[in-house]
């Protein structure tokens, strides 16, 4: 592995692999405080995020690295018009691995392009954010001890959600995994997500209602409703609140029951959850900073290398309005094929 993107191109052996690391770390940190001595990472968040980046920060300070970087995009050279490309390049110079948020999707993709060192996706627009799963995974398999035959419900924004959408491509990996897909229908999963599962003959089933389906689930993984996806004001208005899980609803559920939520919460799940033994959200967000340890000791420890030159752009092919290429237009007219369908290759939206 040379860049973390998405977590679909990653093998369940590299996985697993990954998974040992993060236990040892965990079971015994005291034996990897070096393993990232001398090594620098770059954190470029052009997006808010506090989890992801606080935990990538401490995850390279207890291996014994280092960061640099930026929280405010506003406070850099990109105000005053400097590409992705050019400020990839130099920072590129500068660390041994780079950590990047962006509010366009396929950033990360387009950044890994371009960089001498390893890319980290650590959120891109509403797409992905594979080192998320990797703090869920952690979560399921450290509690739980398996991930193969579980029923996991969804719920929530499915149509920004980049955690939701990252998972699933994860859960995929894995034998017997039962899909409940809870959203109102205009935040249903995306076409492509959609084909993907079928191409792959996961078992999956949509609704709109999430007290039924609690009984019959394993893991329950709630998203917000976010306000900074919608273009349409009065479409957040209509779908803000719309799934609370309370105490009352919880006690539907499984005594085994796992229920995460990648964080921030606004109203979707009731603070007296919080004390409720089955609610494991703050462990999760504790495991992303082993999990994200794992990470950076295989990639933050590996050598310089040229990139491939990439052929020069001058019309993007996706119209996704959030997709990089919108405003990056020197960007390659890179494709990928996603259940059948041609999809652009940086933001997987299909292209007509």
């Amino acid at each position: 592995m040379r860049h973390l993107i998405d977590f679909g191109d990653l093998s369940r052996a590299e996985w697993e692999s990954l998974y040992q690391r993060c236990s040892a770390i965990m079971d015994h940190p005291a034996d990897f405080l070096d393993a990232c001595r001398g090594r620098v990472m770059a954190s470029l968040f052009y997006e808010p995020s506090t989890r992801t980046n606080f935990s990538f920060q401490a995850a390279m300070l207890r291996v014994g690295g280092t960061v640099f970087g930026f929280a405010d995009p506003r406070s850099t050279s990109t105000a005053k018009g400097e590409t992705l490309k050019d400020t990839i390049k130099m920072v590129s110079g500068y660390a041994d691995v780079v950590v990047m948020r962006s509010p366009k999707e396929g950033a990360a993709k387009a950044a890994s392009l371009y960089s001498h060192v390893p890319v980290i996706n650590a959120g891109d627009g509403g797409h992905m954010h594979p080192t998320q799963t990797m703090a869920d995974l952690t979560t399921i398999t450290r509690l739980r001890g398996k991930v193969d035959g579980l029923s996991v419900g969804l719920c929530g924004d499915l149509k920004n959600g980049r955690t939701v959408h990252s998972l699933i491509k994860a859960l995929a990996k894995f034998d017997g995994v039962k899909f409940y897909l809870i959203a109102p229908r205009e935040l249903a999963v995306p076409e492509y997500l959609r084909a993907f599962m079928k191409e792959r003959g996961l078992w999956f089933v949509e609704v709109t209602g999430l007290e039924p389906v609690i009984p019959q689930l394993d893991v329950l993984y709630m998203t917000r409703i976010q306000r900074e996806r919608f273009v349409d004001p009065l479409e957040y208005e209509r779908n803000k609140g719309i799934y609370v899980l309370t105490r009352r609803k919880l006690e539907r559920g499984r005594k085994d029951l796992l229920v995460m939520h990648p964080l921030p919460r606004v109203d979707e799940i009731s603070i007296d959850v919080d004390d409720d033994p089955r609610a494991v959200y703050f462990d999760q967000a504790r495991y992303g900073m082993f999990a994200r340890m794992a990470l950076l000791t295989d990639l933050a420890t590996q050598d310089r290398l040229t990139p491939d030159p990439v052929a020069i752009g001058t019309k993007p092919l996706c119209t996704n309005p959030n997709c990089i290429t919108q405003t990056e237009h020197y960007l390659p007219p890179l494709i990928k094929e996603n259940g059948g369908e041609t999809c652009c290759a940086f933001c997987d939206a299909q292209l007509h």
